[in-house]
Parts: C-alpha cells; structure tokens; sequence
C-alpha cells in the first residue's frame, strides 16, 4: 500500500523557522560555551575559525553556517594525507623486466583414441565422448553420459 498526499500539500518545509531572541541567561551560556569553543580551536592551531558571541549564537541555532567552517577542507588531525612510500628503489609489478615463461606447447590431438562425437552432460555442458577398445562405437559411453556417470 502506498501513501499518498492530499493535492496542494506538500512534505517540504517552505518557511523559515523564526527563532525567539535570546535571555540573558541564554547569552551568558552561549558566551561560556563560545569560549570553550574557541579555546578548543586554539589548541588545535584554527585561530581563524573563531567567532564572535552573535555568529556563535547564530551558528549554535543552526541560523547561519559559518562560511570559515563550511569550507574548512583538510583534516587538522592529518587523517587525511595519503601514505608515502619511504624509498624508491622497491621494483613495482608494472615495470619489471626480466625472466618471461616459455611460451605453452598447443594441445593437438594425437588420435590414440578415437572420437565418437559430443555429448552435452548438464544443460550446457559439452563433454567429448570416445570410443573404447571393445566397443567401436561408443554406445557405452555415450549410455554412461545419458546416465551422468561420466568417462572414467
């Protein structure tokens, strides 16, 4: 069963959320808590990142994103840079010259058993089927295939 609204409504929130001014008592926690905030950015060396007690208020709300943290782009914990191979001479997989393995022998049919014909086992599987010293033509095992027994 699907669920369906109602012509001219919508699930989007097309208004803005108004936000009540601030207490005093408010504006006291927020400073405590800027505070903390921009002594913990001090510490990580983002001095640049600190705000003043109206865009702290503002950005605590969710009113306004800093566009100082919006846009911050590398990991200040260096979580971020890419490993570095310490040395130079290791050789690589792609670049390594040197013994190649001879090339294989094609298979050729040598004709020490004669091939009746193809047989298919399961669905798609093609199996050759010969003929043995006592039976010439292969009925056997050709029988042996239609019962998936299988050459032994």
């Amino acid at each position: 069963m699907t669920m369906h609204l109602e012509r001219g409504l919508s699930m989007l929130r097309t208004t803005k959320k108004k936000y009540k001014p601030t207490t005093d008592k408010q504006r006291a926690e927020y400073e405590k808590k800027r505070k903390e905030h921009n002594k913990f950015l001090r510490s990580l060396q983002m001095h640049d990142h600190q705000m003043d007690l109206n865009e702290f208020i503002r950005y605590c709300r969710g009113e306004k994103i800093s566009k100082k943290l919006s846009g911050i782009g590398n990991d200040p914990f260096g979580r971020d840079k890419a490993y570095v191979r310490p040395s130079d001479n290791i050789p690589l997989s792609n670049n390594i010259t040197g013994s190649f393995s001879a090339k294989k022998d094609p298979m050729v049919y040598s004709g020490k058993r004669r091939l009746v014909g193809i047989a298919t086992m399961h669905k798609s599987n093609q199996v050759p089927v010969f003929a043995d010293d006592d039976d010439t033509t292969g009925r056997k095992a050709a029988t042996e295939i239609s019962l998936m027994k299988g050459n032994k």
